[in-house]
């Protein structure tokens, strides 16, 4: 089994994995031109214990499209190396960070410049996740003809959502911010 170092290894940088995106590039391009890192001391804190970054991703996620950008930005004011691991080209990575049994996406990995994994973050924040599970709870059941239908339209309102409301952009930097904090103290 491949050593998970080596997905970061191999993986290419973030910024040409969005630059290359065929799905959902405007919006995650409109979140990392919008999207503004608070002058919190993160970046400072980040450069005194260095970290690399793994994310898992897809580029037809939704949550991907919102959450890579605000990574990203994380990443360059501390001078962050980001790589990037396809979900589905290799899901042997996923597979040993499954959400609730499930391959949710963006999973986040961080290692220490040794290569050792030391922490992870995703798929969602809390306050995220509370949007998505609510709208969730609005769909009828799966056997429902209507369910297909609701189900596009509800990913289709967090799509939405994800690329224009700055406050789930927060909640992502928020939650994210405090794993990292935890992981490099």
């Amino acid at each position: 089994m491949k050593p998970e170092y080596q997905f970061f290894q191999e993986g290419k940088s973030i910024q040409t994995y969005m630059d290359e995106m065929s799905m959902l590039k405007e919006e995650s391009f409109t979140v990392y031109e919008n999207f503004q890192l608070p002058n919190d001391g993160l970046s400072e804190a980040l450069m005194e214990k260095p970290i690399q970054l793994l994310t898992i991703t897809e580029d037809w996620c939704g949550d991907a499209m919102m959450i890579n950008p605000v990574i990203r930005k994380v990443a360059e004011s501390a001078n962050i190396d980001v790589h990037v691991a396809l979900r589905d080209e290799d899901t042997s990575l996923i597979d040993r960070h499954l959400t609730n049994g499930g391959r949710a996406i963006p999973m986040i990995l961080i290692f220490n410049t040794q290569g050792e994994l030391i922490g992870k973050w995703g798929p969602r924040a809390p306050e995220v996740q509370q949007i998505v599970d609510d709208l969730r709870s609005a769909l009828p059941p799966k056997e429902d003809p209507a369910f297909p239908e609701k189900q596009k339209e509800v990913i289709a309102t967090l799509r939405e959502r994800y690329s224009s409301e700055e406050k789930l952009w927060s909640y992502v930097y928020e939650s994210f911010k405090a794993t990292l904090l935890d992981v490099i103290k």
